[in-house]
């Protein structure tokens, strides 16, 4: 699933926090865990690496259907 101009990065990784599967970061050179804290840290660093305050594109992919559930109400309300 792909999320766009996600601006309240600490609410989706609230949310992340409370899915019950499998939440990976996909790019094109590496697939994180983002359920693992160090990997967790990692994404971060490398997705602001630029000073970016926001994130314009990011690609999730979830092993729970619920959590993917989940992560759209979170778009869909707009991050709240």
């Amino acid at each position: 699933m792909k999320l766009c101009n996600v601006k309240d990065i600490e609410g989706l990784f609230e949310v992340i926090k409370k899915c019950k599967g499998r939440v990976d970061l996909v790019s094109k050179d590496m697939t994180l865990n983002l359920k693992s804290e160090l990997s967790k840290y990692f994404a971060v660093a490398k997705l602001f690496s630029d000073g970016a305050q926001e994130i314009e594109e990011l690609e999730l992919m979830v092993s729970n259907p619920d959590d993917a559930k989940l992560l759209m109400k979170f778009m869909i309300s707009g991050g709240k």
